[in-house]
């Protein structure tokens, strides 16, 4: 049954509310993939604050229009799109469809993305999912702040010991 103007206008309202708070889109051709496998995903992408959003292409291209993203063009793009929408982490639901990729035989593919307001092909998306995540490069940073304090207390805590190990051969000469 087709939808009414009024229920086209909510979606198009909740598309442009979810483009909004996202930080990063990534656009997939999801043809293969079961109904078990479509939750799967969804739950993966959750757990990582991000959405999983099927709507015509129309609708999807008519809310990118809407928010200023005109270099977009939906409805080049080939076979069932699913949108996904990653709203703490830029780089978390590349990360995961490129994960379910490989574990479900290709069943969904990259078409593209958008990263900070600008259109990103499908090479680059593949790109953006090989980085470490948020959290891999805030330990990197920290380990790498950590390591010259640490290398110091080694330092020093080595002339101390080396100071026990003499008075101890003292003490072990009288």
């Amino acid at each position: 049954m087709p939808k009414t103007k009024e229920q086209k206008k909510n979606i198009l309202a909740d598309i442009e509310d979810k483009i909004s708070r996202a930080k990063s889109v990534v656009f997939a051709n999801f043809k293969g993939l079961g109904v078990k496998e479509n939750e799967e995903l969804r739950t993966k992408l959750k757990f990582e604050n991000s959405e999983y959003y099927v709507a015509k292409k129309t609708l999807l291209g008519l809310a990118y229009k809407n928010k200023g993203i005109d270099s977009l063009d939906i409805d080049n793009f080939s076979g069932q799109v699913a949108t996904v929408f990653g709203y703490d982490d830029e780089v978390a639901p590349a990360k995961i469809i490129d994960q379910f990729k490989k574990d479900n035989q290709d069943k969904i593919d990259f078409i593209g993305g958008i990263l900070e307001g600008k259109y990103i092909d499908a090479g680059k998306v593949g790109s953006l999912a090989k980085l470490p995540s948020k959290i891999e490069l805030y330990a990197k940073l920290v380990g790498s702040i950590n390591a010259p304090v640490s290398g110091l207390v080694n330092v020093l805590a080595g002339n101390l010991r080396n100071l026990v190990y003499v008075l101890k051969a003292i003490e072990e000469k009288k």
